[in-house]
C-alpha cells in the first residue's frame, strides 16, 4: 500500500520552509529533550540546501525587478520583485546562523 501523495500547497511549503524537519527541544523530559536536539543536530544537514533554493529564488526576483524597471521603464511595478527578494535576504542570514550553531556547536 503506498501512501497518499501529499497536496501541492504542502509540498510547496516543506520545498521552501524547514520547520517541518526539526522538533521542539524545550518540551519533555530531559531525555526526551537530548534526542530533540540530536534529531535537531542530524537535520541541520538540509539547511544548506534550504539556502541554496532561497538563493536562486532571491536572485530570480531580483533580475524580474531590473528587467521590469530598466529595459520596461516600470520602477512602480519592479517593486512587485525587488520586495520579496530583500525579504528573502533575513530569512537566509537566519538560515545561515542555525545551520553554524547546529553543526559547530556540540556541547550537546
Amino acid at each position: 500500500m503506498t501512501p497518499s501523495p501529499l497536496p501541492l500547497r504542502t509540498l510547496l511549503y516543506r520545498y521552501f520552509f524547514y520547520g517541518w524537519l526539526f522538533r521542539d527541544a524545550w518540551r519533555g523530559t530531559l531525555w526526551e529533550r537530548s534526542a530533540a536536539t540530536r534529531h535537531n543536530v542530524e537535520q541541520a544537514r538540509w539547511l544548506p540546501t534550504y539556502m541554496r533554493r532561497w538563493g536562486v529564488l532571491c536572485l530570480g526576483l531580483f533580475a524580474l525587478g531590473v528587467l521590469t524597471e530598466v529595459p520596461l521603464s516600470m520602477p512602480q511595478g519592479s517593486v512587485v520583485f525587488y520586495l520579496p527578494s530583500v525579504a528573502s535576504v533575513p530569512f537566509i542570514a537566519v538560515t545561515a546562523v542555525c545551520w553554524l550553531f547546529l553543526t559547530r556547536h556540540r556541547a550537546f
